[in-house]
């Protein structure tokens, strides 16, 4: 009896939890439905809560050391306090959030290379946490930033990878504690002047607030410098703006300004 009890504090015989989505995609702003199975073991236990939480892959950038951790940064409590009887099964069906802001991780029919994001299951028992599933999600672009990169396609850039930083962009509302940056190398007219293109896409439920950082070349007795942009799109006008013109302009002229584009 005591060996058991043993093995019962250890976890040994204890629940088990899988979450079933109805579809693994989803946009910024929209949710992700399903229902989470958890099955009694060989004893009763008392469940804490069970609780879903979205993750991805995040780089800190700490002194001189970079290094990559996995951050959730949305969770939802998706039941309170319950017993669960042993060889019970209990099934909680959940419509779950999406944050405007949640990188997205497919583009133009590909994977964006360097993303990952999924959604965790978590159930505790007895104070201690089993993080059980971690079900991998696909986020797609909202229209209008579809329609940005389309532009830039347009205009030759090629996606080189994407990767979620850790900081705030300044003067930029923000409300997660990271950023994606989506890189680009440059279409064959910028080549000359431009190493690589960064998008940045901070959504909000009225409006899409675009960054833009050209890393540029230097040449033989300059030193290569950034420029930044910044855009603000009204999801109801975005459609009667031509923004491969509007993008290709204000490369021009961010070019043209530091004698590196004719």
């Amino acid at each position: 009896m005591v060996f058991k009890r043993l093995m019962q504090a250890m976890g040994v015989g204890g629940p088990s939890v899988e979450t079933v989505l109805v579809n693994p995609n989803c946009r910024p702003g929209g949710y992700l439905e399903g229902q989470i199975h958890v099955a009694g073991g060989d004893h009763p236990v008392d469940i804490s809560y069970v609780s879903l939480g979205l993750v991805t892959r995040v780089e800190v950038e700490s002194g001189d050391a970079d290094y990559d951790t996995t951050q959730e940064f949305h969770r939802k409590q998706m039941t309170g306090p319950f017993q669960l009887g042993g060889g019970e099964r209990r099934d909680i069906p959940f419509r779950f959030e999406v944050p405007w802001e949640t990188p997205i991780t497919e583009v133009a029919g590909q994977h964006l290379h360097g993303m990952t994001m999924g959604l965790r299951t978590e159930l505790e028992v007895a104070r201690a946490v089993d993080k059980g599933d971690l079900d991998p999600v696909a986020v797609y672009p909202l229209p209008a930033q579809e329609q940005i990169i389309a532009a830039l396609l347009r205009l030759g850039f090629r996606f080189s990878r994407a990767d979620v930083e850790r900081g705030h962009i300044y003067g930029v509302r923000q409300t997660l504690p990271f950023y994606q940056e989506i890189e680009f190398y440059p279409g064959p007219q910028y080549a000359r002047a431009i190493n690589q293109l960064e998008l940045t896409f901070v959504a909000t439920p009225q409006e899409l607030q675009i960054v833009l950082e050209i890393d540029k070349r230097g040449g033989l007795f300059t030193e290569g410098r950034d420029a930044f942009g910044r855009f603000v799109v009204d999801y109801a006008t975005v459609d009667r703006t031509d923004w491969a013109t509007e993008l290709d302009g204000w490369l021009r002229q961010s070019l043209q300004k530091r004698g590196l584009f004719h």
